[in-house]
């Protein structure tokens, strides 16, 4: 199942739907993750030395000082471990930060349709409320 499109038109078994508060708990868990991750996933960064080397690129420099293959491929796994821990934070942060915008933007908007409808005398007709969606 495709997230980023409605069903083809006229299809009737859709089966996203989607709740202000289903979008603030989204983003809020995005959040969390994205701290989470930052703090725990970096195995780049954990026992850095004063030259900046993590203790399992330390390893791997020592492996590779006595001519074993593993230290080459050690230092390769950190190398992609880290450039993969940055794409899911970057995603984390796309997350929540659209979610966090959707929201705010649907409020807005409902609070705008609320304030006109309010603003109305009399009943609202049915045609009226077409105009609301898109």
């Amino acid at each position: 199942m495709r997230l980023n499109q409605a069903g083809a038109a006229g299809a009737g078994d859709s089966d996203l739907v989607v709740h202000q508060d289903d979008l603030g708990a989204v983003g809020h868990e995005a959040f969390i993750l994205h701290g989470e991750l930052k703090k725990k996933a970096d195995v780049a960064g954990a026992g850095v030395d004063k030259n900046g080397s993590g203790s399992t690129m330390q390893a791997a420099a020592a492996l590779k000082s006595h001519n074993l293959g593993l230290g080459a491929e050690l230092e390769s796994t950190v190398e992609i471990w880290t450039s993969q821990v940055k794409h899911v934070l970057q995603a984390c942060a796309h997350i929540s930060n659209h979610l966090d915008y959707s929201k705010k933007l649907y409020a807005r908007e409902d609070a705008g349709i609320a304030a006109e409808i309010r603003g109305r005398t009399g009943s609202l007709p049915v045609s009226a409320l077409n105009d609301y969606f898109k």
